[in-house]
């Protein structure tokens, strides 16, 4: 199963961001967004961004995560 991640950009340096969610940050490849900019949403999958996001998708996408993770009972 694969599952991709809405996470906001919150550094960007050459084709490396890091990227925010929950608190927790994640470094990230940005070779297929040249126009990313910092505050942007992305979902990534696999270490890169592979699409941008508007804030209320991204907010979705991780409700949708938190709901799963509730529901099975690990938090």
């Amino acid at each position: 199963m694969c599952l991709a991640v809405a996470l906001r950009v919150v550094s960007i340096e050459g084709r490396w961001a890091v990227g925010e969610a929950a608190g927790l940050t994640q470094k990230m490849r940005v070779d297929f967004l040249p126009d990313l900019e910092v505050g942007d949403y992305v979902m990534v999958h696999a270490g890169f961004a592979i699409q941008k996001l508007t804030p209320q998708q991204a907010q979705e996408n991780l409700a949708s995560i938190e709901e799963a993770i509730h529901a099975l009972g690990t938090v």
